[in-house]
């Protein structure tokens, strides 16, 4: 995902073509597809593709809209290929090998910062997409094994079929869906950096993420306006300045994420049901801030939306971020 919205935002200046991008990533999480390990091959097919339209980019004898399509059709079956084989795959991964539910969502978020830290280094694009293709054939093996489906084990057997829509995660989602969604350009076009800026933005993101327990207890309505505090502290910095802040900052959008899949207990269920709650909840309020933010600054102009995102955060701290302090005293009560 990070390589091609760098890819999109070098094919296109337009605030609204970028948008599109995370808005076709996120549509496949709400769609009912049905759950088979096959769909992995979707994967494979979608960075194919991605490395196809990177060589033509490279050689330049392909319009840029006939890219733009290819990309968005690829971008579109990859995430329906991941919808559908990740969780028949993590079953058979938990079941084969014995691995812990946490330890199978730590590797995969150590796997995202991987693919972040990659994305910077390795340029152009061409120089990306064959590695991930090259990491990602070992695990075809294992989808395509012949074999019976794998009962269901541990926590992750006890995800529902119908996961359930809360407003406060679509809320959420919302908020940061805008964040991201116009990042590589913001990157690219207005902080004047390149991939390098890029990767290392999102790493130390993830980063943040990987280590928010770190972080002292305090009420959830204060991180909301202390994140967008950091984004307009990243405005009077450059380059390792502004991906320092990102660590800081993702530590704080990953302890919301928890605030609010804690706040969830009394609606029954697992922390992994809960954790389903918020990813698909917040797919649908992400896929409408990226839409919502690439329209405002496809008019407005691509400097109107730091504005608007600090404007959306300090929201969130009044439309979740009290109302997930209030579920949490009560719960605790």
């Amino acid at each position: 995902m990070a390589s091609t919205s760098w890819l999109i935002s070098g094919l296109s200046v337009s605030p609204m073509i970028n948008s599109l991008l995370p808005a076709i990533a996120t549509l496949p999480v709400l769609l009912p597809l049905k759950r088979k390990s096959s769909g992995y091959g979707l994967i494979l097919i979608a960075l194919i593709l991605l490395l196809i339209v990177s060589y033509l980019q490279s050689i330049a004898i392909v319009k840029v809209q006939f890219l733009l399509l290819i990309s968005f059709i690829a971008t579109f079956l990859f995430g329906i290929g991941n919808e559908m084989s990740q969780l028949t795959i993590q079953r058979r991964i938990v079941n084969e090998k014995g691995l812990p539910v946490n330890r199978l969502r730590t590797s995969s978020e150590l796997g995202s910062l991987s693919g972040n830290i990659l994305t910077g280094m390795l340029f152009p694009a061409i120089r990306q997409y064959f590695p991930a293709l090259l990491l990602l054939l070992p695990l075809g093996q294992l989808a395509y094994r012949n074999k019976q489906e794998t009962s269901q084990v541990g926590s992750i057997s006890q995800i529902r079929t119908e996961i359930p829509f809360n407003k406060l995660c679509a809320l959420q989602g919302l908020v940061f869906g805008s964040l991201f969604a116009l990042l590589a350009l913001w990157v690219r076009s207005i902080g004047e950096g390149n991939c390098f800026d890029f990767g290392m933005l999102l790493a130390a993101y993830g980063i943040g993420r990987s280590v928010n327990r770190v972080l002292p207890t305090f009420s959830q309505t204060i991180k909301y306006p202390l994140m967008a505090a950091l984004l307009i502290l990243t405005q009077f910095t450059s380059g390792i300045g502004a991906a320092v802040l990102f660590v800081p900052f993702g530590a704080l959008a990953a302890s919301t994420d928890a605030a609010l899949v804690e706040s969830m207990a009394p609606m029954g269920g697992d922390a992994p049901l809960r954790w389903q709650v918020l990813i698909r909840s917040s797919s649908a309020g992400g896929l409408a801030g990226s839409l919502l933010m690439g329209m405002f600054t496809q008019i407005f102009g691509l400097n109107a939306g730091l504005p608007l995102q600090v404007f959306a955060f300090l929201a969130a701290m009044i439309l979740v971020g009290r109302r997930t302090s209030t579920s949490l005293h009560e719960t605790s009560a």
